[in-house]
């Protein structure tokens, strides 16, 4: 029977990726190696950054916290899913859908605004360089991580206080794996009109604003590394940000499109989709990413791997 409500919900029903029973192993076999490449690789790279002292820099700092913030986000929503895939129960109590979208807005704000973050530190980098580490002191960087952090946790606990006020009548069903802001506001009886402003306004603030930042950063990068004489420079210069780049593209290139474009736009399936990019690929490409265009933490990762081998030898 379909579930249904008339005030307040008690549960909601997640109907996945897939509603086709069949294709439910295939999705849980490669989600599950999905989500341990993805907690294997970034709790390595927060591993191998804390325990070399070489590492104890603003870039790796920056990155450290982005590995903390993309474990999290995956942590998030995968697990909920493997279950319903797993015991094939797809429902999800009301309060349990609230968390999970609170720490959903919360960690993806902040891996946002740290992705910007990043921008700014390689700016400083190669536009500045005799003044990055004067420019880049410990306190600056303690605010730049810390800001993110507390100002996230303001805006998602906003969303939920008005995601809190809505009545949910007729069909309690979810067409996605994971309770999100705006698959859920379709399924209210009353007016969610501020709520759909209030996505709008932050959406304009973490994802526009930081990616306008980034291409500002870049465009005087560029500029700056056009004018460094030698071919060698400027392409050591490029590959300090290619990396970043590459995360830059992955991550905005699917938020923007659902959180910005027009909702007339949208399908279920583009919306699954594009979650599927932010919320388990980019975190599990991430250390891919910057592991292995990076000597140092590819260094640093190899002597961690040969000691754990030696020692369990």
């Amino acid at each position: 029977m379909e579930p249904r409500n008339q005030g307040n919900a008690s549960e909601f029903v997640l109907l996945g990726l897939s509603e086709k029973p069949e294709q439910g192993t295939l999705l849980f076999s490669l989600f599950l190696c999905m989500y341990l490449v993805t907690v294997v690789g970034n709790l390595l790279i927060i591993l191998a950054i804390s325990i070399d002292s070489h590492l104890h820099t603003p870039m790796y700092f920056f990155l450290a916290n982005l590995s903390l913030v993309d474990f999290c986000l995956a942590t998030d929503t995968i697990p909920k899913m493997l279950v319903s895939l797993q015991t094939r129960s797809k429902a999800i109590s009301y309060p349990c859908c609230l968390t999970q979208m609170y720490f959903f807005h919360f960690f993806g704000i902040v891996d946002s605004v740290l992705i910007a973050v990043m921008a700014y530190d390689r700016f400083v980098a190669i536009c500045h360089p005799l003044r990055y580490t004067t420019i880049m002191s410990p306190c600056l960087c303690g605010l730049l991580v810390g800001t993110p952090w507390a100002f996230s946790c303001f805006i998602s606990l906003t969303h939920i206080l008005l995601m809190a006020r809505l009545v949910f009548c007729g069909s309690l069903k979810v067409p996605h794996y994971f309770c999100d802001l705006t698959p859920i506001l379709r399924l209210s009886c009353t007016d969610t009109s501020v709520n759909r402003i209030f996505i709008l306004t932050v959406a304009g603030m973490v994802i526009a604003t930081p990616f306008i930042c980034i291409l500002a950063s870049y465009a005087r990068i560029l500029a700056a590394i056009m004018k460094i004489p030698s071919a060698g420079g400027r392409k050591k210069a490029f590959s300090t940000c290619s990396s970043h780049l590459s995360v830059v593209a992955l991550f905005y290139g699917t938020t923007i499109g659902v959180y910005l474009c027009p909702s007339s736009v949208h399908t279920a399936v583009k919306e699954k989709a594009s979650a599927v990019m932010y919320t388990a690929v980019t975190p599990m490409l991430n250390p891919f990413i910057y592991s292995l265009r990076n000597r140092d933490l590819k260094g640093t990762l190899r002597k961690l791997v040969n000691r754990k081998i030696t020692s369990s030898s």
